[in-house]
């Protein structure tokens, strides 16, 4: 079964009036169990982005390997805003590290600011404790605010494995206070970091601005 994109599309108008990703999930995995192929839909998710979730969860779902998985996302890098990028964060949460930052470091210096977003935030995982020492030095000063954020998630999600690594980094590491801002921010507002620690991160808010 090969989809198209006027199939979707009618497919989706199908949907309830006022449909949800988890509407969207039930289609997804109705193709999957036909083996449909999404291939002819590559060439309309940029401007048609109801497509989008579709043609990347159909294919990755019939892909077994995580390196295979991988492969694939970084010959779709077709991304349109900060969704298009986090939502593939699960296909590759079993990655191996080396292999990711293989990829990562040449993501982190692409024009394309989605892009540069996925490089940081397809860390967000696990797989990411005790990586500090690899991934903060990806980080470097960025302008675009979904960017900014991206980097700041990885920011905290590393400082729940490692905080006093994180912090002593974040001391001197000479990012723009828009960057470390949020970081603090998002580390003081995640449930898996001590208040300790968050007054800590919270201290450096004048020595950083």
């Amino acid at each position: 079964m090969k989809l198209t994109k006027e199939g979707v599309l009618k497919d989706i108008s199908a949907l309830p009036e006022n449909y949800k990703t988890k509407d969207i999930d039930r289609l997804i995995a109705g193709y999957v169990k036909e083996k449909a192929d999404p291939s002819a839909l590559r060439e309309h998710i940029l401007t048609e982005q109801r497509l989008h979730r579709i043609y990347f969860y159909v294919a990755l779902k019939q892909i077994r390997g995580v390196r295979e998985k991988m492969a694939f996302i970084h010959k779709n890098l077709l991304f349109s805003d900060w969704w298009h990028t986090d939502q593939l964060i699960g296909f590759v949460s079993k990655l191996d590290h080396e292999i990711g930052l293989s990829y990562a470091r040449d993501y982190v210096v692409s024009q394309d600011p989605f892009i540069r977003r996925w490089g940081y935030v397809m860390f967000i995982s696990k797989n990411c404790a005790g990586h500090a020492g690899e991934l903060l030095p990806l980080i470097h000063d960025d302008d675009h605010y979904y960017v900014q954020m991206g980097q700041a998630w990885l920011i905290a999600e590393l400082a729940i494995f490692e905080p006093e690594r994180v912090f002593d980094w974040m001391k001197d590491n000479g990012l723009r206070y828009s960057i470390n801002g949020k970081a603090i921010q998002k580390i003081c507002d995640s449930f898996r970091i001590s208040d300790e620690w968050k007054e800590k991160f919270k201290s450096l808010r004048s020595a950083l601005s």
